[in-house]
């Protein structure tokens, strides 16, 4: 009990027992096991303590204004990788014994496997957008800001009344989304960004509640092509209830 970390080898060493004894008396007759540290969120500096703080107070200011269309005002985003992965059967042989053969050759004709990069937008009642970015491009600024030009427009015909509340765009703290012309993008369309303060997994509800169980879902599964994964991917999102997207952005505003 002084000291937590003691190995049960150390133990058997000090007493004179075997090690095997000592698991047993361990484990057994103390009802003991050993358990790796559970990891806990990043020690923040005070800069970073003050930014939760400030982001913190921006959703209550947000929140007093209007409590009952809050939540009905915010629409996240992120980017995403789907993997597609082509299906390739066994290629291996038998090889020694009585008769041996040399190992078998085979010629690369294709990768085995691709990133597709997805752009979703949702809010508290699904998704509202999904752009996937061509092969080859990278995620710039003027990219995502034609994507919030789009935005705005679909808002227009799924959710009617939303633009003029007022949305909320919540996102990371991503080099593209803090850029100048996003910034920009954002004030010229009348969006207003809400701060994201450092690690905190609440407020990056893609991350740790959409793409997780996005992952989940194609995790082991094989696809000859983008279009199959692509389908794949929007056929469940589109199967999720209202109640799927509602959970997590309720805990965004559990946060505040």
């Amino acid at each position: 009990m002084e000291d937590h970390r003691i190995s049960a080898k150390s133990v058997a060493k000090q007493l004179g027992i075997s090690r095997e004894r000592v698991g047993s008396i361990i484990h057994e007759d103390l009802n003991m096991r050993k358990l790796p540290p559970s990891g806990v969120p990043k020690c923040l500096n005070a800069n970073q303590k003050r930014q939760r703080c400030q982001s913190s107070e921006q959703r209550l200011e947000f929140f007093r204004r209007d409590p009952n269309d809050f939540l009905s005002r915010l629409v996240t985003m992120d980017e995403n990788g789907y993997i597609t992965t082509t299906r390739r059967q066994s290629n291996n042989e038998w090889s020694g014994g009585i008769a041996a053969h040399p190992a078998p050759k085979k010629f690369r004709v294709q990768k085995s496997a691709g990133k597709i990069l997805a752009s979703i937008f949702w809010d508290q009642d699904g998704i509202l957008h999904i752009d996937y970015l061509p092969k080859g491009q990278t995620i710039k600024a003027e990219y995502l800001s034609s994507l919030l030009v789009q935005l705005k427009g679909i808002l227009k015909e799924k959710r009617r009344g939303k633009v003029t509340k007022g949305v909320l765009i919540l996102h990371d703290n991503a080099r593209t989304h803090r850029a100048l012309a996003t910034q920009k993008k954002l004030t010229y369309l009348w969006f207003q960004c809400l701060d994201r303060p450092p690690y905190s997994p609440y407020l990056a509800p893609s991350d740790y509640h959409l793409f997780l169980e996005l992952k989940k879902l194609l995790k082991g599964r094989h696809f000859s092509s983008d279009a199959e994964v692509i389908a794949a991917a929007e056929t469940w999102l589109d199967g999720q209830p209202s109640e799927f997207f509602f959970e997590w952005l309720a805990k965004v505003t559990a946060t505040v």
